[in-house]
């Protein structure tokens, strides 16, 4: 039987344990697409499951990436041949099936979507979890309503890969973009990518009243706790926050009246379980009217599977910005 390298995740009576391991090529079952993966990506999500930091895995051993682009090997499923470029994201990859940080993965068919024109599988990676998860945001805003008459749309964790592709997509359609950044080494960088304005943790206008001056348009929160409770006190009337992330913490103290008194609304954003058609339409966005203009501007690092625990490190200690892109090769 054929093997390939993967980067294997345990957690045993032994404790948890990660790397690259020398593992069978797994054989497509009907529905299934056995792929040959040419890129994969490094998510928050990634990184707590690869240290064992995050509860985030359902069943061990289990090769991690929540990402993959490649081409089919072998197909059991009807919508796809040999040859075809394709994007997995979500679904059960790194959580209760094994993922894309291995030579070849193997899916139900169901779970893919053809890399569309304008796209090909190392951009689709530049973007990967991060880039559909801020088209995702960005659909739910426009979705209710979102326009940028309303006023400039505040970007927080701005330097983590969603933040930083929200910032550019909605740039391109014509947003004024403020971004809530705590490394001011990374300004130019974000200014590059659209935003007009640039601030630190701490500077975020407002107090704790209930309803403070409004300020933002509407917003794409990627922190969560204290600093969405005080973005909700300062939204225009009928703007729109995309709720994505709780990197500051998973609960949320504030009152209805920002709801009831200005019609603000909450949206709640899981890239995980979205279905085929939405999923499908999200990734042509991202190839025609939403695409990123020189997507290499979003890169941060490529690496081999061997150096993920560095990478997955410094994520989690907060020293990463941008995109990490992964090739799922062997290491020699």
């Amino acid at each position: 039987m054929p093997t390939q390298c993967a980067f294997r995740i345990h957690q045993d009576e032994a404790g948890h344990r990660a790397g690259v391991e020398t593992i069978d090529v797994p054989e497509p079952a009907r529905g299934e697409v056995l792929l040959r993966v040419q890129y994969s990506s490094v998510n928050y999500k990634d990184a707590l499951g690869g240290t064992g930091e995050g509860k985030v895995i359902r069943r061990f051993p289990l090769t991690g990436g929540i990402d993959a682009a490649g081409v089919v090997e072998r197909s059991e499923h009807a919508g796809f041949q040999p040859g075809d470029a394709v994007i997995a994201t979500g679904q059960g990859m790194a959580f209760d099936h094994d993922g894309g940080y291995a030579e070849y993965l193997c899916v139900p068919g169901d779970w893919l979507v053809a890399v569309p024109d304008g796209l090909d599988t190392r951009t689709a990676m530049l973007l990967g979890t991060a880039g559909f998860t801020a088209a995702l945001a960005v659909h739910r805003l426009l979705a209710n309503d979102q326009r940028p008459g309303l006023g400039p749309i505040l970007v927080t964790g701005a330097s983590g890969g969603v933040g930083a592709t929200s910032i550019a997509i909605l740039a391109k359609l014509g947003f004024e973009v403020a971004a809530v950044s705590g490394k001011p080494e990374l300004q130019d960088w974000l200014r590059d990518l659209g935003a007009t304005q640039i601030l630190g943790r701490d500077a975020l206008p407002g107090g704790d009243r209930p309803l403070e001056k409004a300020v933002w348009g509407g917003a794409v929160d990627n922190v969560g706790g204290d600093m969405l409770a005080r973005i909700t006190r300062t939204v225009v009337p009928y703007g729109n926050i995309a709720s994505i992330g709780l990197a500051g913490g998973k609960e949320l103290h504030t009152s209805v009246m920002p709801f009831i008194l200005r019609g603000v609304s909450l949206l709640g954003c899981e890239s995980v379980h979205i279905q085929a058609p939405l999923r499908t339409q999200l990734w042509r966005h991202l190839a025609t009217d939403w695409r990123i203009d020189e997507p290499e501007r979003l890169l941060s690092t490529e690496i081999r599977m061997k150096a993920l625990p560095e990478v997955f490190e410094r994520m989690l200690a907060g020293r990463a910005h941008g995109r990490a892109l992964v090739k799922p090769r062997a290491d020699g």
